[in-house]
């Protein structure tokens, strides 16, 4: 069967967190005919308690790689760049034995002060064009015209492994997850995609014993979940992260969660830029002004440039209405 077909019929999505159809990527590159065509590896992975794509770097590299070149052929590319985190540099010579010189195939690993935002795909793109780290405006979309103006294929590191595991009909419809927190056994597992959040925890010994919430998703993007409320499946990039009531302040929870956004913000647009910097200061007052403090949450959800921004409203929202509605009096 057609490779296409194949990753069609197994319904495979994304697992860079937006879980788009993977085919339908491939359609609209492969549609772009006569001109250079590009494959980009996202491996800048800077969400904290994300490691699945770490993982596969150090124990599936040949099957990586082997993705990557099934891609490269398929899809009639140019050249790949596999975009990595600075601290994966520690695995360049095991994904180099693997690289075959007859691929153009290049590693490129992100600065270490480049930022959560240099994921983001456009922004990725321009850091590879030598540009500005910022995301650009879309339309046009990558696979129209992404590196270098050409169509351009961009995936996520557990996308190509699973695309790999398609190509050889072994892909069960599994995804990784890295449980954090207040855990027993934390680490990277490889379970199936539509396991809900309890069973995840109960099948890796996870399940706490104390009064706990979860975050699913990122420990900055994840949505917060109290414990009657675990039949969820897990979003985004696939991490659970555990908190115990006991151990965890409210204001110092939302202040890491604000701190994040703020540093990680490319300052691009103002509700971002300066939404970001007016949560963290009205957070540093004795007296909070909660009505302005969430008006200006719903700014940054529906006014900023990139998902960066946007993102901000979930973990904040999902947990003043799912774990402490009495953090906000007046709620």
């Amino acid at each position: 069967m057609d490779l296409l077909k194949k990753v069609k019929n197994n319904n495979l999505k994304g697992r860079g967190g937006a879980g788009f159809p993977v085919h339908d990527k491939w359609s609209l590159v492969i549609k772009a005919k006569g001109r250079e065509k590009y494959l980009i590896v996202n491996g800048a992975e800077g969400e904290p308690g994300v490691k699945k794509d770490e993982y596969i770097i150090k124990h599936y590299t040949e099957e990586l790689l082997s993705g990557i070149k099934i891609i490269l052929d398929y899809i009639k590319a140019k050249k790949c760049i596999l975009f990595l985190n600075h601290n994966y540099i520690k695995y360049d010579e095991k994904i180099k034995k693997y690289i075959d010189s007859s691929y153009n195939i290049e590693i490129v690993y992100k600065e270490k002060n480049a930022g959560y935002i240099a994921g983001e795909e456009s922004t990725m793109l321009n850091i590879l064009e030598g540009k500005r780290s910022e995301p650009r405006i879309r339309p046009p979309f990558p696979t129209e015209s992404g590196y270098k103006g050409s169509p351009t294929l961009i995936h996520n590191i557990e996308t190509i492994y699973n695309i790999y595991l398609v190509s050889c009909s072994q892909y069960k419809k599994n995804r990784f997850y890295t449980i954090n927190g207040e855990v027993k056994n934390p680490g990277v597992y490889n379970l199936p995609a539509n396991y809900s959040i309890a069973r995840i925890l109960e099948e890796t010994n996870n399940l706490p014993l104390f009064k706990f919430f979860v975050q699913h998703g990122g420990q900055a993007s994840g949505e917060m979940l109290n414990s009657s409320q675990l039949e969820k499946k897990v979003s985004g990039s696939g991490a659970i992260t555990i908190y115990s009531y006991k151990n965890n302040n409210d204001y110092e929870l939302i202040k890491r969660l604000i701190n994040f956004y703020f540093n990680s913000s490319c300052g691009k647009c103002t509700p971002c830029r300066e939404g970001t910097y007016r949560l963290k200061e009205m957070l540093s007052k004795e007296k909070m002004d909660w009505k302005h403090f969430l008006e200006l949450i719903d700014n940054l959800e529906n006014s900023s440039f990139c998902a960066l921004g946007s993102s901000l409203a979930l973990p904040i929202k999902s947990y003043i209405k799912n774990i402490n509605p009495k953090f906000k009096p007046e709620l």
